[in-house]
């Protein structure tokens, strides 16, 4: 349950991110396209980290039923 709050938190602040971005241009302020550069390796890794575990636990249950 709480890698779901983790998945939503980041989601949401990818969401705010992208909200205070709009008027701005990539590079224009270095800071603020790091911090959303960052923002989304995290959230890309927790995402692909939390659906791995999803399907080895899929794998193992498949495999028990054989």
């Amino acid at each position: 349950m709480s890698d779901f709050i983790v998945e939503i938190a980041l989601v949401v602040a990818v969401a705010v991110y992208l909200v205070l971005a709009q008027g701005q241009s990539v590079g224009e302020n270095l800071t603020f396209t790091m911090v959303g550069a960052s923002l989304m390796v995290v959230a890309t890794y927790w995402t692909l980290h939390t659906a791995r575990k999803g399907l080895e636990v899929i794998a193992l249950r498949l495999q028990l039923s054989k």
